[in-house]
């Protein structure tokens, strides 16, 4: 048997939309087994598929397939820590937890860069797949099957505040919202943006991070899908924040804060009733530099 530990993600962050994500220190784990059949057991009581339909489960039958060795089956056990269908990379971890663990099983026939882009492939986009594997800030190209990648790892000098809602927001519903075209202007805003956040991370010139998460791309149009999203951001800009963006495709907000700012969180978790939103939860989290990691075997 072995054991796996991956990190929770939050990709765009802000203006890099599909391209920029980076790993944060909340994770899942994943016990994995060779089996005859199918067991699946959610660890933590948490309702997971226990049929073929349990995403790390066909990911990893996939990869067996695709290496050409036998497969019996699976016993399959999770924590998870990182909560659904809130922009914090829960099916990304699935997916590098079924890779990574049917590779290892496997005896590590295929390289850590070809899961990277497998995982993309399934995903359709490597912005949480990548970092959840890898770790760090990581800044992401997928084309023609591959995915074209730079990973940056952060000082541990911020704290990523995740501000989580007490709903689920899917991914194809938070696209469905997005238009089909964006106007030229639009288009270099975001490119600008884009690259002003990768360099100021990984340099430390944090005063710039609040410019560069800003965006035209995606998070307007999703802002109406989350409730009180504009003003977490204003309370989190109040108190201090570097940058505040939607977390992935929502709908979780997210803010980057100087790792002095110890009672960041709590201050926001106190503000938040008198928003009306008492039953959203708040999580301080460190970097990730190191990714997804086998704990045991």
């Amino acid at each position: 048997m072995i054991r796996l530990r991956i990190p929770a993600t939050s990709a765009n962050i802000g203006s890099g939309f599909d391209s920029i994500g980076l790993a944060v220190g909340l994770y899942n784990e994943v016990t994995m087994e060779e089996w005859d059949g199918v067991q699946i057991e959610a660890l933590d009581g948490a309702p997971v598929p226990t049929g073929e339909d349990n995403l790390i489960y066909s990911t990893a039958k996939h990869l067996y397939k695709l290496c050409g060795v036998p497969f019996r089956g699976l016993r399959i056990g999770q924590v998870n820590n990182i909560p659904f269908a809130r922009g914090l990379g829960s099916s990304s971890a699935c997916v590098i937890a079924g890779l990574k663990g049917a590779n290892r099983l496997m005896g590590n026939p295929v390289s850590d860069d070809e899961l990277i882009n497998l995982a993309a492939g399934i995903e359709g986009h490597p912005d949480n797949s990548t970092p959840a594997l890898t770790g760090g800030l990581v800044t992401a190209v997928f084309e023609n099957g591959r995915v074209w990648y730079v990973k940056q790892e952060i000082k541990d000098d911020l704290r990523f505040v995740a501000v989580v809602p007490d709903f689920e927001l899917k991914t194809a519903h938070a696209r469905a919202v997005l238009p089909e075209t964006i106007e030229r202007r639009d288009g270099v805003f975001n490119l600008s943006r884009a690259a002003l956040m990768s360099v100021s991370l990984y340099s430390g010139n944090y005063k710039n991070l609040r410019v560069a998460a800003d965006d035209r791309l995606h998070q307007p149009y999703r802002m109406g899908l989350i409730r009180g999203c504009p003003q977490v951001m204003e309370a989190c800009y109040d108190l201090g924040a570097y940058a505040v963006f939607i977390s992935g495709a929502g709908p979780t907000i997210m803010a980057i804060v100087d790792a002095s700012c110890r009672d960041f969180g709590d201050c926001i978790a106190r503000r938040l009733p008198g928003m009306g939103l008492g039953g959203w939860r708040v999580h301080t989290l460190s970097i990730d530099n190191t990714g997804t990691k086998i704990t045991h075997g």
